[in-house]
């Protein structure tokens, strides 16, 4: 009966649904294969329109913009010529590498993992389970890093309360991959995505510069929500299937995340020492000009301010200070060298990350030196505005959109680097902020 049971769950509509997107998701090309294919579709198009006099009028300056063609031999010698600093003036990279020092030491010395085993102790499940899936929300400030680090941790934490481990292990994975981009803090992925949005910014206004922290309020916000929502679904959906399975043999795997007194004590210092770090930036922060505020405004939120404008370096130090005392409390590191190993170790990590970027700066140059995206936004944005396509359904299309080149492109950066040259200059003419893109 049992069998019978499965064989007609794997017909369900969902079901047939999921495997066909897994299907088409792993037929996908590697995103650097992706990027090398959307910059040869890129130079085609500028080819075509530009032959044939494709252009739009600019609603701010009223200059008429054309399609530049690309495949030509000044073109040529362009592309060929600037490879290498597309690639070295790509902003989201040089972003991500700043942070990657600090969330690098956090994730490689053992603290992000020993924080989240002390801090979730013994507490009733539900609570457990709504902590566990707002740090693993807020576990990309760390990179891909809370992917590896909060699933074992999760189901430990479950099998020490006698609870399913594997019901831990995939409430902290799902945490991580729903809540990606959501967090109470800004980290790697909220600098690589303004990357992408002030390039595209830029094609309607030179000007525009904003920051990393365009977006906080909606994220904080996002956070409760969807670990609210987490929460509701592992509780009343997802442990009811586990309820009443065998633990014995889970029972020796909990061993190898132990929590140690000397671990414990190390957490506490690295904690010290994060409120001690940020009551410095706090004091750097406050007065009438403080050191970190704008010299002509005095704010540190204006966009041009130092805090603003070194936010991610802050980042950096925000991690890199308890995870450099908690390795060296722990034992985990017994030098400096050992400091700086890990760190070398986190770049070694995100080799695939910097090879896509090389890719994805020539997509973004050609895309930008062609034309097109400020054309198709400019059309685009017409078209819109003559259906009365506006507001609330205009957001709500968006998010569609966004959703569905989801399911079959795993990566944010990808998705956005994609989406971004069209839609925030649509938006941007049709008088949204690139914010709200």
């Amino acid at each position: 009966m049992s069998d019978s049971v499965v064989q007609v769950k794997k017909k369900t509509l969902m079901d047939r649904f999921l495997n066909t997107v897994e299907a088409a998701g792993n037929k996908l090309p590697d995103p650097a294969t992706l990027f090398i294919l959307l910059a040869a579709v890129v130079l085609i198009l500028s080819a075509v329109f530009g032959s044939m006099g494709v252009s739009a009028v600019h609603p701010g300056t009223q200059k008429v913009i054309k399609v530049v063609n690309l495949l030509t031999v000044d073109g040529f010698r362009m592309m060929w010529s600037k490879a290498v600093t597309n690639f070295s003036g790509f902003a989201p990279l040089g972003m991500v590498l700043v942070c990657v020092i600090g969330a690098g030491v956090a994730e490689k010395s053992g603290f992000l993992a020993a924080f989240m085993q002390k801090v979730l102790g013994s507490a009733a499940p539900a609570i457990v389970t709504f902590v566990i899936i707002f740090v693993g929300i807020n576990g990309n400030v760390a990179g891909d890093a809370a992917f590896v680090v909060l699933p074992p941790v999760a189901g430990v934490i479950f099998l020490g309360m006698g609870r399913h481990p594997l019901l831990g292990v995939f409430c902290g994975y799902a945490s991580v991959a729903a809540g990606f981009c959501a967090n109470i803090m800004l980290g790697m992925s909220d600098s690589l995505a303004y990357g992408f949005t002030e390039a595209a910014a830029r094609m309607i206004n030179p000007a525009y510069m904003a920051s990393p922290a365009i977006n906080y309020y909606f994220l904080v916000a996002s956070c409760v929500v969807l670990s609210i929502a987490g929460t509701i679904v592992t509780e009343k959906f997802m442990a009811p299937r586990f309820a009443g399975q065998d633990l014995i043999k889970y029972e020796l795997d909990s061993e190898a995340l132990h929590l140690t007194s000397q671990k414990s004590k190390a957490v506490t210092a690295a904690c010290i020492a994060t409120v001690v770090a940020l009551l410095i930036l706090l004091g750097l922060s406050l007065g009438e000009q403080p050191i970190l505020g704008d010299p002509k405004t005095g704010s540190i939120m204006d966009g041009k301010s130092p805090f603003m404008v070194g936010i991610i370096l802050t980042v950096t130090m925000v991690l890199f200070v308890p995870g450099t005392v908690y390795g060296f409390v722990s034992g985990k590191y017994k030098n400096d060298k050992d400091l700086w190993a890990d760190v070398s170790q986190a770049f070694k990590d995100i080799s695939s990350y910097i090879l896509l970027c090389f890719f994805c700066a020539q997509f973004t140059s050609y895309f930008a030196w062609s034309n097109l995206g400020a054309v198709l936004a400019i059309k685009g944005a017409g078209l819109l505005k003559e259906m009365s396509f506006t507001g609330v359904p205009l957001i709500i299309g968006l998010m569609l959109v966004s959703c569905i080149v989801n399911i079959f492109i795993g990566s944010a950066s990808a998705k956005w680097a994609i989406l971004a040259p069209v839609m925030v200059p649509m938006m941007m003419i049709l008088g949204y902020d690139p914010a709200i893109t």
